[in-house]
């Protein structure tokens, strides 16, 4: 007896299905409080997310002895369109100045630790002051309102004078940010669950039959943020926004591909067994194995992230992997326990009467099918030379940095308007400087060589030297998250290191961005082709071929490429986004790879199960008819959950939802059904190489569907 029988067997027996229930219930009420909690565990620093051996990171370390790291600088910038700024707007500026500093957290406690200005611009059109606001471990959720306050103060009685002022720098960013997310996990859960309902509803047309999935994944995604909070609270787990969000989709998704295809199964049974707990125990029997191996697969993927040097992919692994376990762990226990407890009157008004046909049989997959069948050769050589030309659209994505300015679509915030104001009046990085800690007997040659740097101006030593290092700061005039800016970095990197035996390290805000960007390179060249090999170790495993496992893994690359292709020509021509973050392409390929497996093993598993007595071609048509509409409706649910994705006005989530839902709907659609099912057709039983199954002979290719 398999494990899998061993858990149907308990689920479903007198007594088990009710215990099962007991148990998810008891889990759902001791998860609920700390799945609330996990929003003030997320840590959305940039420098949180970088390797601990990045140049950035370690000035960070060390400049804590000159600078408390938990401060972000704020920049509020007053200006006239361009017309000369007048004594009045001098005296209201330093006014506002004095109010900033009693701006206070949602506690009461004061943030804003020092102020600095009003500084006139050097052509006289423009005010700016830099208020340093005190982050902490939670005033990510509190820096958002603290923002606003600045606003309010800034923007009262201007207006009437022709005054504008707005909010921008690393904390008007970071402010804007904040409000971007805050509360947004709600709104997206609750985007997705209307999607996932009515796709259901379409898919079964039974008014009861969807809840129950709902219901599941609801359930588990409860548990999973709870641990998920836990690990971040005890065990050091870096959780983000993106990652937390991206969860919701994911086990959505994830999860209800995995009550389709039990209940797709569960239903052929329910035709076939007048018991339905002889059914369920069947389609457990028949389908566990492939929604587990499925399961496996994209929680061994995300593991993959684990090696990663950003902080931000590798603690997106765990987070996701353990979204995936647990809602696995659901839809094997307590999706079948609830499905049994119900009985057949769940699938009204279309109920599975015993001894009724099956209508997958002759339905429009198996017409497909027989189609593909006639000429598979001509089938897969031609969708696989149309995925290769969408795959060309590859070379136009921009992935070498997205600036703050662009990570927003839609009405533009007022931090990305401030900036624009602030780069015509001021230099790019005013409250943005560039750090260097260096050994404090080097504090003088450090200084000239950066000072020598172009585009790096109003070079100095801030305060004195403390534990033998000295900290030296200086302004870019160069757009901070721009080529131009990491440029200087660059520049700057070379002249303070050639500096002898000084030990100096350049970091600051556009390093930071700078370290991202080539961490994120390194990630792409070493997490993409591990799990390329855990996927293919699965696939061999899990039908026991290399050949098979091969070609699917192709298949995977393929629709991965033509999926990016498509997708930089929608970002480039239709949404007209500056560019993608350089963690999209890593990230995508994740989600696709791992995602686009699991219809893989959907597929192939019942071709592999129908190729045992019918023969791998014959067994080809059967498995796409069985299939198809599961992979399709399935592909359809987590195409749409992402998708959901793009409610959130960023553009690296946008992006990455427009991705993976396009991907998704192109794999299922095109190739998991036209180009695996032709080249099975097409290589027949060498498909099972080197398996027993290669050496039966293959009867006569059909031109439809037999009888299952």
């Amino acid at each position: 007896m398999t494990a899998i029988d061993r858990v149907t067997a308990f689920v479903l027996g007198r007594r088990g299905k009710w215990v099962v229930l007991a148990v998810w219930v008891l889990i759902l009420v001791v998860s609920a409080p700390l799945a609330g909690k996990l929003t003030g565990a997320q840590d959305n620093e940039a420098s949180s997310w970088l390797p601990k051996d990045a140049e950035s990171t370690q000035v960070v370390e060390l400049s804590e002895r000159f600078v408390p790291s938990d401060v972000l600088p704020a920049v509020v910038v007053y200006d006239r369109g361009g017309a000369a700024i007048t004594g009045a707007d001098r005296a209201k500026a330093a006014a506002d100045a004095r109010r900033f500093t009693t701006v206070r957290d949602e506690d009461g406690a004061k943030i804003v630790t020092k102020v600095q200005g009003p500084i006139t611009s050097r052509d006289g059109q423009s005010l700016q002051t830099i208020v340093d606001i005190k982050v902490g471990e939670e005033g990510w959720e509190k820096l958002g309102p603290a923002v606003e306050d600045m606003r309010d103060i800034a923007q009262r009685d201007g207006g009437a004078a022709g005054l504008e002022a707005h909010v921008t720098g690393p904390g008007g960013y970071s402010g804007d940010f904040a409000q971007v997310f805050s509360g947004f996990d709600a709104t997206l859960l609750y985007i997705t669950a209307v999607i996932v309902v009515v796709i259901l509803l379409i898919t079964y047309r039974s008014p009861s039959l969807w809840a129950v999935p709902l219901i599941c994944v609801f359930f588990s995604l409860t548990a999973a943020q709870a641990l998920i909070y836990l690990l971040a609270e005890h065990a050091g787990l870096t959780v983000n926004g993106q990652s937390a969000f991206i969860l919701i989709v994911l086990m959505f998704g994830a999860g209800t591909d995995y009550a389709l295809l039990l209940i797709a199964r569960y239903r052929e049974e329910l035709r076939r067994h007048a018991d339905r707990h002889t059914a369920m125990a069947m389609a457990l029997h028949r389908a566990g194995p492939a929604i587990l191996a499925s399961g496996t697969t994209v929680a061994l993927s995300l593991l993959c992230l684990l090696i990663a040097t950003l902080n931000s992919s590798k603690s997106m692994g765990p987070v996701m992997a353990i979204g995936i376990v647990v809602v696995l762990a659901s839809m094997l226990t307590l999706l079948p326990a609830l499905l049994v407890i119900c009985g057949r009157w769940l699938f009204w008004p279309r109920l599975p009467h015993h001894g009724s046909p099956e209508p997958t049989e002759r339905g429009a997959w198996a017409r497909i099918g027989g189609a593909i069948a006639r000429r598979p050769r001509i089938t897969w050589v031609v969708t696989a030379l149309v995925l290769g030309v969408m795959a060309i659209g590859m070379t136009g994505l921009k992935t070498e940095y997205l600036a703050q300015r662009d990570a927003f679509w839609g009405d533009k915030p007022d931090s990305e308007i401030g900036e624009e104001v602030l780069v015509k009046h001021f230099p790019a990085g005013a409250g943005a400087p560039v750090q260097v800690v260096a050994s404090a007997g080097s504090a003088q040659p450090v200084t000239s060589a950066l000072d020598s740097v172009p585009k790096i101006s109003d070079v100095r030593q801030v305060g004195p030297p403390r534990d033998g290092l000295a900290y030296i700061e200086g302004t870019l005039d160069a757009p901070p998250d721009a080529r131009e800016g990491f440029d200087a970095i660059e520049q700057a990197r070379d002249a303070v290191h050639a500096v002898p035996g000084a030990n100096a390290k350049v970091g600051g805000t556009t390093a930071v961005t700078l370290d991202i960007n080539d961490a994120a390179s390194r990630d792409q060249n070493v997490v993409i082709p591990l799990v390329l090999l855990v996927v293919l170790i699965i696939l061999a495993a899990l039908l026991r071929a290399l050949v098979a496992p091969l070609i699917l893994v192709a298949t995977v690359v393929l629709s991965f490429a033509a999926a990016l292709g498509v997708s930089a020509l929608v970002f480039d021509h239709v949404f007209g986004f500056a560019g993608a973050d350089p963690q999209f392409p890593l990230w995508a390929f994740v989600f696709l790879v791992a995602l686009g497996t699991d219809y893989n093993i959907f597929l192939m598993t019942r071709v592999h199960e129908e190729a045992k007595q019918h023969g791998t071609r014959r067994g080809a048509l059967i498995g796409l008819a069985a299939t198809g509409a599961v992979i399709t409706s399935a592909g359809t649910v987590l195409a749409g959950t992402f998708a959901a994705l793009g409610s959130l006005p960023l553009v690296f989530v946008t992006e990455l939802g427009f991705a993976v839902a396009f991907g998704v709907l192109l794999d299922t659609f095109i190739v998991r059904s036209v180009l695996v099912s032709a080249l099975t057709m097409d290589v027949g039983r060498w498909m099972w190489w080197p398996s027993g199954l290669a050496r039966v002979s293959e009867p006569v290719k059909p031109t439809r569907t037999p009888p299952a």
